[in-house]
């Protein structure tokens, strides 16, 4: 969860993702055989976003987990780069958001509205 000045950065899932398309979501991806959440988390967003983070430390702000994933959201409120859409195959737009601006989009999991509510407020 990219946040900055109030806003938090999230992308719209493009329509023919298999998983969540159409939805507003935080940009991340999958764990490559070996790999770590930070790690993961470091590449995942210099490919999408072309930003580069310090691998973050502590636990995830949110974690959940079903049959078919395991996510993890970290807060990252320091980062260097201009968050350009680096992925458009995977994202169709991405964007700033205030708070009631996030919590009125389709998000792609209810939860998101607890954070920015706990996190841009």
């Amino acid at each position: 969860m990219l946040v900055r000045a109030g806003c938090v950065f999230l992308v719209h899932r493009s329509p023919s993702r298999a998983r969540y398309p159409n939805f507003w979501d935080f940009p991340g991806g999958h764990l490559e055989p070996g790999e770590r959440g930070g790690p993961a988390l470091v590449r995942e967003l210099r490919e999408e976003l072309n930003v580069q983070i310090t691998a973050p430390a502590g636990q995830a702000i949110l974690t959940r987990q079903n049959a078919e994933m395991f996510q993890e959201v970290w807060l990252v409120e320091k980062f260097d780069g201009d968050s350009v859409n680096a992925a458009p195959d995977e994202h169709n737009a991405t964007g700033w958001f205030g708070l009631e601006e996030a919590i009125s989009l389709n998000l792609a999991d209810s939860n998101y509205t607890a954070l920015f509510t706990q996190f841009l407020a």
